[in-house]
């Protein structure tokens, strides 16, 4: 057989073959998205390619990005890669003082930023300086400061005589810093081989099952675990990459959706919720849209089946983590069980092992709650900058999640081994909590934390965001019965809003320092 090295240029090289005029569409709030098919795309990336290497990139090298969903981020995503460097991509929603701490460690000298984000990037710069070079992206630069250049401006003189490809598949790619939603974020470093495999992985008919006649809108982040590896999917089986910018409220989300005729979309459970609430407020119908995948975060019942109604969609949940690149499993669209807590079979080139807390391994995998673990092609070995093996002695990942898994192989996260509270020497599991009270239709989101105690060391509360009028002893209803009495949350908070990080998960660790007394 013919040397194929597995790299991610590949992908775009094929789009461009095949599925020249195929289209990536950037949204712009208030206008009309920009369109671009991926021949020209890829002509675009090798320019940037070009322009990186004049600036003295060099293959294994990381290049930073903090960047919205947008054309120029894509560009920039296949030019760091396809010249063999690695694109570290950056959450725009942290502080400049945690972005510079993850600049220190991956020693990048060059940042690609959204226009609208300069000011962060400023901030950033000045806390770190390594940062040689900034790169504008989606919008001019500002005349005032001396590291900063227009990219578009640079494109049209650059050479496209790049090589892409040429080095080894194991050759690293991305750099990805998990969220932190519940600890200190690390680096989680992303090879061509584990990527391709993993967007291989994707394309399989009980996964997302994607195809050149899809829309799909990546609703996201880029900067979050590949943005589920859907940049490299969707050009990869010539479909329609549809990119949101940085606006993914409900009524932009709506706008695009009919615009860019999106048959598939993927996001949190809190995007998805947002659309329907702006239809419900407004009306009209998206009749294109035929399935919604969702992951991130635990899917209430009852949002699952509002979704489905309003929207008329299937939407397929799924579990993951950056760690895995982040699809672990997902819940085929024809599966007959529809059930939000259910999160699908982990597909070939997956494996999954329940264990007890010590790491030994369940006589009975099937029915029982264990702590989690896994292992694969795309799953991490080790943590950027890290010389101990973030794996056990057999290869297995300790996820951190505790789950069943049912007769059928269904994956069910039952809650967060850290999560965990411990009141008066007995665990609380918050996810059966938060489950139950999610499963009312009156709740949107819902949280459960431990609250110091002066006697019991930790005691529950309960955290609700509310679409309409309950009161506390219709919230609690639910558990009765149904959980030990001692279980019972010790007040109940309701919050406008709930805090959210980046990537659109609950932030457990704000709403501890809220409200925990931590």
């Amino acid at each position: 057989m013919q040397d194929f090295p597995l790299t991610l240029d590949q992908f775009l090289r094929h789009a461009a073959k095949w599925h020249a005029h195929a289209e990536l569409v950037t949204a712009h709030e208030g206008g009309e998205p920009d369109r671009i098919g991926y021949a020209a795309l890829m002509d675009r990336s090798l320019a940037v390619s070009a322009i990186l290497s004049d600036l003295g990139v060099r293959q294994g090298e990381r290049v930073a990005t903090l960047a919205w969903n947008s054309q120029g981020h894509v560009e920039a995503w296949y030019a760091i890669m396809g010249m063999g460097a690695v694109c570290h991509t950056l959450n725009p929603r942290l502080t400049a003082e945690q972005l510079a701490a993850m600049l220190d460690q991956s020693q990048a000298r060059i940042l690609v930023v959204s226009a609208d984000l300069v000011p962060l990037a400023r901030q950033v710069a000045a806390l770190s300086p390594g940062i040689a070079r900034v790169l504008v992206i989606d919008g001019p630069a500002p005349g005032d400061w001396h590291l900063a250049t227009a990219l578009e401006g640079l494109i049209a003189g650059a050479s496209r005589d790049v090589p892409w490809g040429g080095f080894a598949e194991t050759a690293p790619s991305g750099l990805c810093f998990t969220s932190g939603t519940t600890g200190a974020p690390k680096g989680v470093t992303y090879t061509h081989r584990s990527s391709y495999l993993h967007t291989l992985k994707l394309l399989q008919t009980d996964v997302m099952a994607l195809s050149g006649r899809d829309s799909v809108l990546v609703a996201v982040p880029m900067f979050h675990a590949n943005a589920w590896g859907l940049p490299f999917a969707v050009p990869a089986v010539g479909g329609r990459l549809v990119l949101p910018g940085r606006q993914t409220d409900g009524a932009n989300l709506a706008r695009l959706i009919a615009s860019a005729g999106v048959t598939v979309g993927v996001g949190v459970p809190t995007v998805w919720l947002g659309l329907v609430e702006h239809l419900e407020a407004t009306g009209g119908e998206l009749p294109s849209l035929k399935r919604i995948i969702v992951g991130g975060s635990p899917l209430p019942p009852a949002l699952m089946e509002r979704i489905e109604q309003r929207l008329g969609v299937i939407v397929q949940t799924s579990w993951g983590m950056t760690e895995l690149s982040p699809s672990g499993t997902v819940a085929p669209a024809g599966d007959p069980v529809r059930d939000a807590g259910l999160s699908g079979r982990p597909s070939v080139g997956v494996d999954l092992l329940l264990t007890d807390a010590d790491g030994v391994a369940l006589p009975d995998q099937r029915g029982t709650e264990g702590h989690l673990r896994v292992r694969g092609a795309a799953v991490i070995d080790r943590y950027f900058g890290q010389e101990k093996p973030a794996t056990d002695a057999a290869g297995w990942f300790p996820t951190g999640d505790l789950a069943r898994i049912d007769a059928t192989g269904n994956l069910m996260i039952t809650g967060r081994a850290k999560d965990l509270i411990k009141s008066g020497g007995e665990w609380i599991n918050p996810a059966e909590i938060e489950a139950l009270v999610g499963a009312l239709p009156e709740v949107s989101l819902v949280a459960v934390i431990g609250r110091t105690h002066p006697k019991w060391g930790e005691r529950p509360i309960l955290l609700v965001e509310t679409c309409d009028a309950i009161d506390d002893a219709g919230l609690l209803a639910p558990l009765k019965g149904r959980v030990a009495p001692w279980w019972m949350p010790d007040a109940i908070i309701r919050l406008d809003a709930m805090p959210l990080a980046a990537t659109g998960k609950i932030d457990k660790i704000r709403l501890r320092i809220q409200h925990g007394g931590g």
